[in-house]
């Protein structure tokens, strides 16, 4: 069967058909989108300048803000571009360059997340090999597999929704391009694509959900045999990990866990998983690690006192 397309956009319905709703809308988002920015980017200087990239947590860390920063940027500015208007467009190829994003980005995090939770477990359980373990050849090699991982899976939904004709409608109730509101509008029978989709996202989701997990179930194990420094201290760092993880995989496996269907609660969870998990992660991370607060302080300072000099 040819392929015919006669969609050149689609229309979104946003979050709200009530424009007191999207004017209020627009503040908190543009306010969320911009801690997002500048939480992650000082995460990401704070670790560059105070020479911490040579330790994996932190060499991963980095990543992790610099993925939360391409994610988010995926769907929140469109987002609080439409607020502002009524009618709601995204072009075709925008769609489909919005749908890689949030799948590349989303995925690549999900892997990193793992990688995380790996580099804890050797550092608690395996201490004394840690950094023969988490050699930075290594963690290279793990940071270009989390990337490779992510672009592997984002291949297989984006190239089953390039092959489906469109030829209307093309309005989409959602507020980004996401795989499932996208196969609703496709002029063919879309169950087998939908499957498939699913199957995709849904083994990545849970399986990763299932491996943290246990790898953290492990750590928590191992600490009863540490001292009480050493187990507080790992505590809090992993703390800190576990809150991510359960922030992030809770609405992605609500989303992405079930057959090709859609509910109205769909664009609120995916607001939680795309705009709230990026915002709260440089918080947790900060809050929760000693380091991290310690040498912002230290940043903190040496800013206060050049701009002292300066004057």
């Amino acid at each position: 069967m040819e392929k015919v397309n006669n969609v050149t956009e689609f229309i979104f319905w946003g979050l709200s058909q009530n424009p007191d709703v999207e004017e209020v809308c627009f503040v908190v988002f543009s306010f969320f989108y911009t801690v997002i920015i500048i939480g992650n980017l000082l995460i990401m200087l704070t670790i560059c300048l105070e020479n911490l990239l040579k330790l994996p947590m932190y060499f991963f860390l980095n990543s992790l803000s610099f993925v939360d920063i391409c994610f988010s940027s995926s769907t929140a500015p469109k987002l609080i571009a439409d607020l502002l208007v009524k009618k709601k467009t995204i072009s075709y190829g925008g769609c489909i360059l919005q749908l890689f994003g949030v799948h590349f980005f989303g995925c690549t995090e999900i892997f990193i997340l793992i990688v995380m939770a790996y580099d804890r477990y050797v550092a608690i359980c395996k201490p004394l090999h840690y950094m023969t373990i988490m050699d930075r050849e290594r963690c290279n090699k793990m940071l270009l597999g989390t990337w490779l991982g992510g672009f592997l899976h984002t291949v297989i939904p984006v190239a089953l929704v390039l092959q489906l004709p469109f030829c209307g409608p093309n309005e989409i109730d959602h507020y980004f391009c996401d795989v499932h509101p996208v196969l609703k509008l496709a002029c063919t029978d879309t169950h087998i694509i939908g499957g498939v989709v699913t199957a995709n996202s849904g083994t990545i989701t849970l399986g990763s959900f299932v491996i943290l997990l246990i790898s953290y179930t492990i750590i928590l194990v191992s600490l009863r045999k540490q001292s009480a420094g050493s187990r507080r201290k790992a505590l809090s760092t992993c703390g800190a990990h576990i809150a991510v993880v359960i922030i992030f995989f809770g609405p992605c496996t609500f989303t992405y866990m079930r057959p090709d269907i859609t509910f109205t609660e769909d664009k609120m969870v995916a607001v939680f998983y795309t705009i709230v998990t990026p915002m709260l992660n440089p918080m947790i991370y900060t809050l929760r690690n000693a380091e991290v607060k310690n040498a912002m302080k230290r940043l903190w300072g040496k800013a206060v006192s050049w701009k002292g000099n300066g004057k």
